[in-house]
């Protein structure tokens, strides 16, 4: 089971470690890139679990009014610097910090995975409710579900833990949250993880 005060503290302390050892290329930007497309002009993203703001939450600034939500708060200090036009809030993505219906769009890319298994659909209820009607999610698991932990991550001494709910538990709970799925693309993905990677990401919207 993951312990969500393990990760915040892992984020914390990891903070300039995890920016340093981050690749920021990979197809999931070229994922992001066709969801943005996507989006109405000047629609209101939210990106959960944002970390430190790079790539997604400043691929989404500028044509959009960018907000993220992290759990880290060392994390959003890094955010604050490198997108400073993002709107940023302290929160947990199982109780987000924002009203119904305040954006138009959510990205979640490789938070879920940090989520423990029992809070795992409350977060994409969550997703659903801070939606307007019609609005948009895109967001990434692993293909098949696993949990494990790390003592000792990027070799720093600091604790991380994961729970992968797997595409087909996490399809369950998009749809069973009120959303229809549009697109899947399952990718090798180096946002995190290395060249060797691979993500499922979905493409949903709410139906209203």
């Amino acid at each position: 089971m993951v312990d969500k005060n393990v990760v915040r503290r892992g984020y914390d302390e990891l903070a300039e470690a995890y920016a340093a050892d981050r690749n920021e290329d990979g197809r999931g930007r070229e994922v992001l890139a066709q969801f943005r497309r996507g989006l109405p002009e000047s629609a209101r993203v939210l990106d959960a679990g944002c970390g430190q703001g790079t790539p997604v939450l400043r691929d989404l600034s500028g044509s959009t009014t960018a907000t993220g939500v992290d759990v880290s708060r060392a994390q959003l200090e890094l955010a604050a610097d490198r997108v400073p036009d993002a709107a940023l809030a302290q929160g947990d993505m199982a109780a987000l910090p924002f009203d119904d219906g305040a954006f138009d769009a959510v990205t979640a890319y490789h938070s879920l995975i940090h989520v423990p298994s029992d809070q795992h659909q409350a977060v994409v209820d969550e997703f659903a409710r801070v939606l307007a009607d019609g609005g948009q999610l895109l967001c990434s698991e692993g293909p098949a579900e696993w949990r494990g932990t790390n003592p000792d991550r990027l070799d720093t001494g600091v604790e991380m833990q994961w729970h992968i709910a797997g595409a087909e538990a996490t399809r369950d709970q998009l749809q069973s949250a009120g959303f229809a799925i549009e697109r899947e693309w399952e990718v090798g993905d180096s946002l995190d993880e290395g060249e060797d990677a691979r993500w499922t990401f979905f493409a949903a919207r709410v139906e209203g």
